[in-house]
C-alpha cells in the first residue's frame, strides 16, 4: 500500500503545474516526458507491432511526431515509427476482415503522405480493396457468437480503428469506393449501438439489457471515447464541401453535449459513465480519448468553446496528474469491453496514444 500512495503522490506532484494557467511549452515538455517514456517501455517489451493496442499509440505518436518537428525541429519520433514500418513491412495486422488489425494502418498511411513515399501505402491499399470488393453480409449480434462475428464493424471500439483509415485513402486516392464502404457501414453501426435517448453507444449488443448496479444502463467510459475520438479522426479528413460530413457532424455535436455533463469536478470520466460512484478511480484511457474528441471540437469552431473549453482544460489537467515523474501514464484501465476497477499503477500503450493525441490538440488550442 505504501507503494501504490507514493506513485499517487508522485502523480500529483508532476501535475501540479497544470492546475493554473497552461502554456504552450508546459505541454509540449509533458507530452515529450510520456511519449519518451512509452518508447523507452515499448522498445523493451514490443510484441505484435501491428495489434490495435499499439495501433492506436502509433496514431498518438504520429500526432506527437508532426508537433515535435514543427515546433523543435525534433525528427526521432518520426524516424522511431518510420522503423516500426519497415521492420513489419508496412503490413496491416493479420485477419483480413477485423477492424482491430486495420487501426495500424492510420499511421501507415500518415506516414506515406508525410514523406512522399507510395509503397508505405500499398499493403494497405491491398488490405482495403480486398474489403470494398468483398464485403462482408454479417449480421452484428455479438450474442449470437457467429464465427465471422468480426468481419463487420459489430462493436463500438471498431468506429475508431477502421473508419479513419478508409477515409484517409479517400483524401489520399480520390477514389469514393473507400469513403462509400466506410460510410455504409459505419451508419450500420450506429444504427444497430447508438442509443437515440441517452447519445451514448453501447459496446456491443450483449450489453443492451445490463444495467449497473445503480440501475442505470451500461455505457463504457472507453468505448464511448473510441467513437467520439474516431469522430474527431473523420471530421479532420472530410473535406468541408463533401454530402456525407454532415452526418458525422450532427452525431460528434449530439455526443459531445451528452459527454459534456458526464465529466466528473475532478475532470475525470469514470470507466462507467453512468454509474461513476461503483467507479469512482480515475480512468485515463476514456478520459484522454473524449477530452480529444472535444478539444478538436473546439479548436475546429464545431463546438462552442465558452461552454466546452473549461471541460477540456480540466480534462487535460486531470490527465497530467496521472502522470509519473518519469513519464508513465496511470490509471488506464486495462483491455477489456465494459466497465471495469482502475488503480494508478495500470498503464497501457493505447492510453499514452490518447495523451499524445489529446496533448497536441491542447498545444494547438494555446
Amino acid at each position: 500500500m505504501k507503494g501504490v500512495a507514493t506513485f499517487i503522490i508522485s502523480m500529483m506532484a508532476a501535475g501540479a503545474i497544470y492546475a493554473q494557467e497552461v502554456g504552450r511549452n508546459d505541454v509540449l515538455r509533458i507530452i515529450k516526458k510520456v511519449a519518451d517514456w512509452q518508447i523507452t517501455d515499448y522498445d523493451k517489451k514490443h510484441s505484435r507491432d501491428t495489434n490495435w493496442e499499439n495501433g492506436t499509440l502509433f496514431v498518438g505518436m504520429s500526432h506527437w511526431a508532426e508537433l515535435a518537428k514543427r515546433t523543435c525541429n525534433d525528427q526521432r519520433y518520426y524516424d522511431w515509427l518510420l522503423k516500426i514500418g519497415k521492420r513489419n513491412h508496412w503490413q496491416p495486422g493479420p485477419r483480413m476482415y477485423h477492424a482491430d488489425d486495420i487501426t495500424v494502418t492510420q499511421t501507415w498511411l500518415r506516414l506515406s503522405e508525410v514523406f512522399h513515399e507510395p509503397s508505405y501505402a500499398y499493403p494497405t491499399i491491398a488490405r482495403l480493396d480486398f474489403l470494398v470488393s468483398h464485403r462482408s453480409s454479417s449480421d452484428l449480434d455479438f450474442r449470437k457468437n457467429h464465427h465471422d462475428l468480426f468481419t463487420r464493424w459489430s462493436w463500438c471500439d471498431a468506429l475508431y480503428m477502421a473508419p479513419p483509415a478508409f477515409i484517409k485513402l479517400y483524401t489520399m486516392t480520390g477514389k469514393k469506393k473507400y469513403l462509400n464502404f466506410a460510410h455504409d457501414e459505419f451508419r450500420e453501426t450506429v444504427s444497430y449501438l447508438y442509443d437515440k435517448d441517452e447519445h451514448l453507444f453501447f459496446r456491443d449488443s450483449r450489453y443492451f439489457d445490463k444495467l449497473e448496479a445503480n440501475g442505470r444502463k451500461v455505457f463504457w467510459g472507453r468505448g464511448n471515447g473510441w467513437v467520439i475520438a474516431g469522430l474527431a479522426e473523420i471530421l479532420k479528413l472530410l473535406p468541408e464541401k463533401n454530402s456525407q460530413r454532415k452526418y458525422y457532424l450532427h452525431l460528434f455535436k449530439e455526443m459531445s453535449e451528452r459527454l459534456l455533463g458526464l465529466q466528473q469536478e475532478d475532470g475525470y470520466w469514470r470507466a462507467s459513465l453512468m454509474d461513476a460512484a461503483s467507479y469512482p478511480s480515475p480512468e485515463t484511457s476514456a478520459t484522454g480519448f473524449i477530452a480529444y474528441g472535444l478539444a478538436y471540437g473546439v479548436r475546429s469552431g464545431i463546438l462552442d468553446k465558452n461552454l466546452f473549453l473549461p471541460a477540456v482544460m480540466k480534462g487535460w489537467n486531470a490527465m497530467c496528474r496521472a502522470v509519473s515523474p518519469e513519464g508513465r501514464l496511470g490509471y488506464v484501465q486495462p483491455i477489456g469491453g465494459d466497465p471495469q476497477k482502475v488503480v494508478a499503477e495500470m498503464t497501457q500503450v493505447y492510453g499514452c496514444g490518447a495523451f499524445l493525441s489529446l496533448g497536441y490538440e491542447i498545444y494547438s488550442l494555446l
